[in-house]
């Protein structure tokens, strides 16, 4: 299997704009550095209709993908979701759905070219991970074949991670619907720099063959609970890696404005977030 690393250099020195580590190992996180993420073509409103546009509007453009049990915006360059978005509650988890009837397939809505494929994962050491877990489309069976199209996955270290600590971090978030309304979840990678040399750079592997799909540094899950008229919201941020099962789940708690800084995100804009309490304090967050 071909791989090879794609490597950002960051020439920002480090000051006070640095925030604590995202996860083990002290990965620290420059706030002035951003990810390799591509902005929505619709930010543009029309102000395509110029001159220099004229004959075409050369992208970047992230698909916008709405699925039985999520909505996902997708990556061409990175070949990965930006982001995931599901909607969680104790009754839309119910059904008989079962995931040996589902095989993971390539995402036909995507073109060729800038899709991610069957045989970029093969032998590549890593997983297939699912943004919106099998677990979470029961509903019937179109709604669990949809969580294996290749658009809702991204290459996730296998054992220790996405056959264990993300697992359980899923599981638990589908736990919050036996204390809350409505559980609104929104996952995805990152790319986070690593310091070299006195440098910041960002690097991450690349999978297939030609190489194709980028393996993210990390991924997040940012948590917003709604009980009544009350919300809670919270973030993690996980490397992928191996990560031990006794690692506390408050060890990669983080500020949703970190993950928003590096993922080029907003999430949950439509609501004043100075009146949201904090997810951790709501509701224990750890794993049962």
């Amino acid at each position: 299997m071909f791989r090879i690393l794609a490597v950002v250099v960051a020439s920002i020195s480090i000051g006070a704009s640095a925030v604590p580590a995202l996860s083990q190992g002290n990965d620290p996180y420059i706030f002035d550095l951003n990810p390799p993420q591509l902005d929505v073509r619709a930010s543009l409103g029309d102000n395509t209709d110029n001159e220099f546009l004229k004959y075409g509007y050369p992208g970047p453009v992230s698909d916008f993908l709405l699925r039985s049990r999520y909505a996902t915006s997708f990556n061409r360059a990175l070949r990965n979701p930006n982001w995931v978005a599901e909607h969680l509650t104790l009754a839309n988890l119910n059904g008989t759905a079962d995931r040996s009837n589902a095989v993971f397939k390539e995402d036909k809505d995507i073109p060729v070219m800038f899709r991610a494929h069957l045989k970029d994962y093969y032998r590549s050491g890593f997983d297939r991970g699912h943004m919106c877990p099998a677990a979470d489309a029961k509903k019937d069976d179109q709604a669990m074949k949809e969580t294996f199209l290749l658009t809702n996955m991204t290459p996730q270290v296998g054992v220790g991670f996405n056959r264990n600590y993300w697992a359980y971090l899923e599981a638990f978030v589908r736990d919050l619907t036996k204390s809350f309304d409505d559980v609104y979840c929104i996952s995805g990678p990152l790319y986070l720099p690593v310091q070299e040399d006195g440098k910041w750079y960002v690097k991450y592997e690349v999978i297939g063959n030609p190489p194709n799909v980028a393996v993210p540094t990390h991924f997040f899950k940012v948590v917003l609970v709604k009980q009544g008229s009350d919300f809670s919201l919270g973030a993690f941020a996980l490397p992928n890696k191996a990560i031990d099962n006794s690692a506390p789940l408050t060890d990669f708690d983080v500020p949703v404005e970190t993950v928003e800084k590096a993922a080029g995100l907003v999430f949950f804009d439509k609501l004043e977030r100075t009146s949201i309490t904090p997810l951790c304090s709501k509701t224990k967050c750890s794993f049962k």
